[in-house]
């Protein structure tokens, strides 16, 4: 009997075959990253500089130059639940575009939370919990970073408390309900609970920067209490490159050894540097030679439209300062459904990749990429969440312009969540109300203003 069209569609990897080792890209770059700088002094910071904020595990993590680092035990149990995670050839939407090109995806939805989130929210929390940290707090775009670390706290037993973008918090209530159920607070930042959110009116819709002031702000006040941040930062995109590594093997199971373009969404960077990292190292080596590309929202463009800079990772400027591209640490961006993207900078490690030539960048409008959403719901079967949208926008770009040159191209991204929570995005998109918003000259210079004046 043939073997059915469907399973050839989805590659696996069995259990065993899961990584034990999360993966830096450091050691391997022609050059080192800028450090971070201290925000009083200017001076690179050390260890004892973030002690307030994090455990010395996950510092330990942030500023090593070693290749690999183990994932402990306990983590690999909870990766278990979803993990390995499905790597999909798209054949239907292929069809449908008439194009020679071979398009994969790897699909995070599978997590509990929905999302890729969880792969950083789990080690963040037991690395926590380990350290008798009793409390998190920290902020959250269009939810899926909160629904994660409230999971995981959930596991290991910490109170976690979230600072929602109030854009997002107003737009996607389904989102606050799910990290109540797994045990999280939930504030619309900016927040009458904090200095940095009453800076700012109550009705005001928020951006990441705002809401991260908000929770560093609490976490700094009590000793049992710390900080954990979704992206941006190097051991938040370490833990994220268990999907690149299984995507690897996958393509490997699917005779696929010379891939040609790799695609990922940017907002922070940790959804793009966990799919892109090993494909980069493998390049880097000699071994394949795709093109690593990100995609980010033309209303948030730091990579393409950003300077690169030292600045502040929140609004407040409560955090180190950080070399990275960046819109201006008070850039609030337009309230775009993509909720997830709505950040100021680029992750450090990524600007530098960037700035070192090693990737390509480009920005997409978000009607744009809805268009591609629909197109690959109707196809494949799933709503994704709006963030991926963007690099699902660019691959069938790239797959329709195979079909114009006859080009048979592997095309690679990351799916990293679903959107059963963003449908009201899709009804405002599929009703003809979403509308597309872009950056001034004007605004961008004004927000570039505030950037510290440091070499």
């Amino acid at each position: 009997m043939a073997s059915s069209p469907v399973k050839q569609h989805k590659f696996l990897l069995d259990e065993s075959e899961m990584p034990t080792r999360w993966y830096n890209i450091v050691p391997d770059l022609p050059a080192p990253p800028p450090p971070p700088l201290h925000p009083g002094t200017h001076q690179p910071i050390g260890p004892e500089d973030l002690a307030g904020l994090f455990p010395m595990d996950l510092i330990a993590q942030e500023v090593s130059t070693e290749r690999y680092i183990d994932i402990p035990e306990e983590v690999q149990e909870v990766y278990r639940l979803w993990r390995p995670s499905p790597l999909y050839r798209a054949h239907s939407l292929e069809k449908a575009l008439g194009t020679p090109a071979r398009i994969y995806y790897k699909y995070e939805g599978v997590s509990p939370a929905g999302s890729h989130k969880p792969n950083t929210a789990v080690p963040q929390v037991f690395y926590n919990a380990r350290a008798g940290v009793k409390k998190l707090t920290t902020e959250t775009g269009a939810g899926q970073w909160g629904t994660a670390l409230a999971f995981a706290c959930s596991l290991f037993d910490l109170e976690c408390e979230v600072w929602q973008v109030g854009g997002s918090y107003d737009a996607k209530p389904y989102r606050r309900t799910l990290i109540e159920t797994f045990g999280g607070t939930v504030h619309r930042s900016p927040s009458r609970l904090t200095e940095a959110g009453r800076a700012f009116p109550e009705d005001h819709t928020g951006s990441l920067g705002i809401a991260i002031s908000e929770a560093v702000e609490v976490a700094a006040q009590r000793e049992d209490t710390k900080y954990a941040l979704g992206s941006v930062l190097n051991h938040v995109l370490l833990h994220q490159t268990v999907i690149g590594e299984e995507a690897l093997l996958q393509l490997a199971k699917a005779g696929e050894t010379d891939v040609d373009l790799v695609i990922g969404c940017t907002g922070g960077g940790s959804n793009f540097g966990g799919l892109c990292f090993p494909f980069l190292r493998e390049k880097m080596a000699g071994r394949i030679n795709p093109e690593i590309r990100a995609v980010e929202p033309a209303s948030a463009p730091s990579l393409t439209r950003g300077e690169y800079r030292y600045d502040f990772g929140d609004t407040a400027g409560l955090t180190p300062l950080m070399k990275m591209h960046t819109l201006g640490h008070d850039f609030v961006p337009d309230p775009i459904h993509a909720g997830g993207l709505r950040y100021h900078g680029m992750a450090p490690l990524i600007s530098h990749v960037y700035e070192l030539g090693l990737m390509t960048a480009t920005s997409v409008d978000q009607t744009a990429c809805f268009d591609a959403a629909v197109r690959f719901a109707r196809t494949e079967g799933i709503v994704p969440a709006p963030e991926p949208t963007h690099a699902l926008a660019v691959a069938i770009q790239e797959a329709l312009a195979c079909k114009e040159t006859g080009e048979e191209k592997v095309i690679v991204t990351a799916l990293c969540g679903h959107g059963l929570l963003d449908l009201a995005a899709y009804e405002a998109f599929l009703a003809g109300r979403m509308t597309d918003s872009g950056l001034s000259e004007e605004d961008l210079r004004t927000a570039l203003a505030a950037v510290p004046a440091i070499g």
